[in-house]
């Protein structure tokens, strides 16, 4: 067959350098708009409640078209596809920065969210099918440095961008991106000739409405459920029960259905191959650590140290430096040595850099400390990140790269949404724990209590003793609850530890990978069987 030996026209580097920048603005904006909450919800007359719907919609949304983005690439063709996602993603962004009210800004947020969602699958699909096996690891690392670095500047970009212009800018920034990545996509990229073969097919075996219909109501429900259940009280809350409760049904439905349908949405079989399902549970895992610390540290530093939006963002900024380095590096050894032995050492420096920062995380910490402990926790994410993805393609005919790329990207984001959401719920429910414990020992007649509680009333003591002393009470009110939310975030991380330490023996599950050359025969052997895609 004639996609065997298929290779694109164009540089395979320039291609993935292409395909990058649009995913790239996509991944930034899920965290740009943070730290613009407050200017947003100001200047549009609405309550910080309301305004998180402004990333609540975008999120929901996104989450729907990821499982379906392999899908929509196979029945449209891909270059077509991803380029409509970055037409929708940058037309509604312009309109984003328009936006006249809350209710027109949350409703182009979904569109936005909507175009986002197909952008980081196609792209990866779109890397798997341009380089050989043999060179995926470079052409990976690329692609991680965006996914990566992304998330770690955006507070840092949209705080400066709030604070020195306005919010709509963090909107606007992506319309000239997006029209680069149209004009080079249009001239570089190209659908390899296996992928006309898969259109036909899909249009032969019509549209799985009932295979839609149940993904999208899973994904959304859960995505609603995760991100106002800390404000509901979680299962305190009826509607929270209820949202629950349709996720699993609409879930284990539409798994028995995609199961033994002939042309499925998903195709949740590929979760019979080993490898294919063990890099799936650690790119879950990968999410959980990664989204979860992005938004810890920067709370912890914002919340209880008085950190502006902007430095907390420079603080993050060395995770993103680090990463420049690391992901060329394990691109270059994903191809050269076991990438199990590659995870396993990325694991155990994840494990270490997590129980620094527990052991060394306090009120008193200075720049250097925080800057130092976000480097170390980023440091071992390649070598976990690369391996994970490039070990996933291992032995799986080209026709089924649309899928991988489709679920990695979604079991990623979606360990992201669940591993923020029960951070956040841990945390606070730690920090009611020790807040009780710590009051419990403010009594009379202890010591440490009685000499804190006199020194700040002689601190005080010019406004006069009753309110000096009512001063003091107020003082000490307030070192114990930042030290009860700190002791909670030394518990949360300590959690993380012991997490990503079970992981590392867990490497063993995944097959030995072949020797590179071997792999690169033994996948065109299996694409020269292929009289046909296999879509089941």
């Amino acid at each position: 067959m004639s996609e065997t030996y298929w290779k694109p026209k164009h540089n395979p580097f320039a291609i993935a350098l292409t395909v990058t920048l649009a995913t790239f603005m996509e991944v930034l904006d899920t965290s740009i708009a943070n730290v613009a909450l407050p200017h947003i919800a100001g200047n549009l007359s609405a309550s910080q409640d309301e305004s998180t719907w402004v990333l609540t919609s975008y999120l929901v949304s996104n989450a729907i078209i990821l499982p379906m983005s392999a899908w929509l690439a196979s029945t449209f063709g891909r270059k077509r596809f991803y380029m409509a996602c970055v037409f929708l993603f940058t037309c509604s962004s312009f309109l984003c920065g328009l936006a006249p009210s809350l209710g027109m800004l949350v409703f182009f947020r979904v569109l936005q969210g909507t175009g986002g969602g197909g952008l980081q699958p196609s792209e990866q699909a779109i890397l798997a099918d341009t380089f050989p096996p043999n060179r995926r690891g470079m052409a990976f690392a690329i692609y991680g440095m965006a996914v990566v670095i992304a998330p770690a500047i955006g507070p840092t970009i949209g705080g400066w961008i709030t604070d020195n212009y306005s919010w709509h800018w963090i909107f606007y920034i992506n319309v000239p991106v997006g029209i680069l990545s149209l004009y080079l996509t249009n001239r570089l990229v190209e659908d390899p000739p296996y992928l006309a073969e898969q259109r036909k097919q899909r249009k032969e075996a019509g549209i799985d409405y009932i295979g839609i219909s149940l993904i999208v109501l899973a994904v959304g429900c859960l995505q609603i459920m995760l991100d106002k259940g800390q404000e509901l009280d979680w299962f305190g809350s009826r509607l929270i029960t209820w949202l629950l409760a349709v996720v699993v049904v609409a879930f284990v439905v539409w798994v028995y259905w995609e199961w033994h349908h002939p042309f499925p949405i998903v195709d949740v079989k590929m979760f019979k191959r080993r490898n294919f399902a063990t890099a799936m549970f650690f790119t879950f895992s990968l999410g959980i650590v990664l989204f979860g610390t992005t938004v810890m540290l920067p709370q912890f530093l914002q919340s209880l140290m008085g950190y502006s939006a902007e430095q907390a963002g420079e603080a993050l900024a060395g995770g993103g430096m680090i990463m420049l380095v690391a992901m060329p590096i394990a691109g270059f050894l994903v191809s050269r040595v076991d990438p199990r032995a590659m995870m396993a050492i990325g694991f155990s420096m994840t494990a270490w850099s997590l129980y620094n920062i527990a052991t060394n995380i306090n009120l008193q910490m200075d720049f250097k400390t925080a800057f130092l402990m976000r480097v170390y926790q980023t440091a071992g994410l390649a070598f976990i990140f690369l391996p994970s993805n490039t070990l996933a393609y291992v032995g799986v005919p080209r026709e089924k790269n649309n899928q991988i790329s489709s679920m990695n990207s979604f079991v990623r984001n979606l360990g992201g949404s669940i591993g923020i959401a029960t951070i956040t719920a841990i945390l606070t429910r730690q920090a009611q724990k020790h807040t009780s414990y710590l009051t419990s020992q403010t009594f009379a007649g202890n010591r440490s209590f009685e000499n804190l509680k006199g020194g700040l009333t002689n601190l005080y003591k010019g406004s006069g003793h009753g309110l000096a002393t009512k001063m003091a009470y107020s003082q000490i009110s307030g070192l114990i609850q930042r030290q009860a939310v700190t002791l909670a975030y030394t518990d949360v991380l300590f959690g993380l530890t012991l997490v990503v330490v079970i992981l590392v023996p867990m490497v063993l599950i995944m097959k030995r990978p072949p020797k590179q050359a071997a792999l690169v025969a033994k996948t065109r052997t299996s694409e020269t069987k292929e009289e046909a895609p296999v879509l089941h």
